[in-house]
């Protein structure tokens, strides 16, 4: 039986959700979307399949699936209005495209972008809650500016991983790393300053870019010195970072497929 494939690109507020992948008993971004694809499709066979899983209460400003079916969408236009129709408010599907059956969401070569957005010294208004971490204590931002620059280029990442293994594959490129003001995200609500982790690279590891963050927060805190983050990027470094910034911070921000 022939089949058709599509990329839908969409993106979501995380904060309700137990992250992306489907579990019992729980409310999840992937069993809101096939709800919504198996209504709008009336029970007709499909399939979908994430580029990636983000944990719970993670955003996302550009994620995307790919949908399998049986027979051709025959208005890719009026198939998009009708699923965002449908869809929660939390999500929103901004496009999609035919793909042929060499395409595979998983293996295909890709980019992420995660940006993590924080502010601190004061307590934020409620509302900041969903997408910025706040951090009541202070910060040397500018040390933790130079912090960032470390994890930029290949390294040893195991101690940026949650529960590792024996068998992974720890030495990772990031092609991205830097702390910067935030000036992409405003709100009436906002504190006056915010700031934003930009990380770029090809793969990341359960927990990583919210492990380097919680290091970045030590780090501000003085709790760490700039030599204990350089050693843990070393060959063989088995020093565990154990502060996993909160998740509702963490916003994937776009995936470039090649």
């Amino acid at each position: 039986m022939k089949k058709y494939f599509y990329v839908l690109d969409i993106q979501y507020l995380g904060y309700r959700f137990h992250g992306w992948q489907k579990q019992p008993d729980v409310k999840t971004l992937h069993l809101m979307v096939d709800r919504t694809l198996n209504y709008i499709l009336e029970g007709k066979p499909f399939k979908s399949l994430s580029s990636g899983r983000t944990d719970a209460m993670v955003s996302a400003e550009h994620a995307a699936f790919e949908l399998f079916l049986q027979e051709p969408i025959q208005d890719e236009t009026v198939f998009l209005e009708l699923f965002n129709y449908n869809l929660p408010q939390d999500i929103r599907a901004l496009s999609i495209r035919a793909v042929d059956a060499k395409f595979n969401i998983i293996n295909h070569s890709k980019i992420k972008e995660y940006l993590y957005l924080f502010t601190f010294g004061e307590k934020c208004h409620p509302f900041c809650a969903p997408i910025m971490t706040t951090i009541l204590d202070e910060l040397d931002i500018e040390l933790m500016k130079q912090g960032a620059k470390l994890f930029e280029g290949e390294h040893y990442v195991r101690s940026y991983c949650y529960k590792p293994t024996d068998n992974g594959i720890y030495t990772r490129t990031i092609l991205t790393c830097e702390l910067i003001e935030n000036t992409i995200y405003t709100a009436s609500y906002f504190p006056k300053k915010s700031y934003l982790l930009r990380v770029r690279g090809k793969g990341f590891m359960r927990n990583q870019i919210r492990l380097m963050m919680g290091t970045l927060i030590d780090f501000g805190k003085g709790k760490l010195s700039l030599d204990h983050i350089k050693e843990s990027l070393k060959d063989g470094s088995t020093i565990k970072m154990d502060y996993i910034a909160p998740a509702s911070g963490l916003i994937l921000n776009k995936i470039e497929f090649e």
